[in-house]
């Protein structure tokens, strides 16, 4: 069963997707977030997904960013379109900075990381993902 992970944005969605085991996180896609819910709606018609997981942006004194006025009515309507899918909040602050600086580090050019084909998104998505299964292995 696989396990998925959304960067949510206003405009566009970074997605990240285990392997069937459920062990590494891997980059899926960035899609359009008015497309996001029929996207998720085919992918799970597709493939097991047991659990998705939306990032939780908070501030750093931990209060909830802005973004989350967006996102709750998501998490709503995206638990009526697949309510056999668990659905969860992951804390992901300062993943957006660290995919940034992942880029870098990897040495993208600063074209390539100029985020209009999602590369941070995704990234962004694959660091909550993998943080998250982080935690669930030290439980």
């Amino acid at each position: 069963m696989r396990i998925l992970a959304i960067d949510f944005g206003k405009k566009r969605s970074g997605i990240a997707v285990t392997d069937v085991a459920g062990i590494i996180a891997q980059p899926l896609t960035c899609v359009d977030t008015s497309q996001l819910i029929d996207f998720l709606s085919d992918y799970v018609q597709k493939e097991d997904v047991k659990t998705i997981v939306i990032g939780y942006p908070r501030q750093p004194n931990g209060e909830d960013s802005d973004s989350m006025r967006y996102i709750r009515p998501f998490v709503g309507r995206l638990k009526k379109a697949l309510p056999a899918v668990e659905v969860e909040y992951f804390d992901e602050r300062y993943t957006t900075k660290i995919a940034f600086q992942s880029m870098i580090d990897a040495g993208l050019g600063k074209k390539k990381r100029d985020n209009k084909n999602g590369i941070v998104d995704k990234i962004s998505a694959s660091l909550i993902l993998q943080d998250y299964l982080e935690t669930l292995r030290v439980l």
